[in-house]
């Protein structure tokens, strides 16, 4: 039996579907395209999730596995002039999560979460769930409603 993560504790809590998804993790290779390849499903619909700095404080944002942040384009929805990327050492201290497991949803505090708006084009996206090794398949709507986010447009289209 898998213990729950905080994540899923959350969801079952807001009645919100999902269904857990497994994988074995390779400690050398935490990459979303990685987990991917693992659960054999499309980068662009495993969604990875960030932690950023902007002026006003922490922001939290999911892109496709296979892409790059666009920094211009957080900063630009976010409201602040510019956003850097948390180094991975602060990761834990601010969200709870470890690298490779960072989920946005159950973070220690509820930072402003945005989600590249590829996610729409799928009626489920695999997200993190708290833990290496384990993916939420969840719709990108119930993503953004549990974690009152937004969806914008975060990537350059390769």
């Amino acid at each position: 039996m898998m213990k729950k993560t905080n994540a899923a504790r959350i969801l079952d809590r807001e009645k919100i579907p999902y269904e857990l998804c497994t994988y074995e993790v390779d400690e050398n290779d935490l990459s979303a395209i990685s987990v991917a390849s693992k659960i054999g499903i499309d980068p662009k619909q495993v969604f990875k999730t960030l932690v950023v700095r902007g002026d006003k404080g922490i922001i939290v944002a999911s892109i496709p596995g296979n892409c790059e942040l666009n920094l211009k384009y957080l900063a630009s929805v976010s409201g602040s002039k510019k956003v850097n990327l948390v180094p991975l050492k602060e990761v834990n201290k601010l969200t709870g999560y470890i690298r490779g497991g960072v989920s946005p949803i159950g973070m220690k505090k509820q930072y402003p979460f945005f989600l590249d708006d590829s996610a729409m084009n799928y009626n489920e996206i695999y997200i993190s769930a708290g833990l290496r090794g384990m993916q939420f398949y969840i719709k990108p709507e119930d993503l953004l409603s549990v974690t009152k986010g937004i969806s914008c447009k975060l990537v350059e289209i390769e």
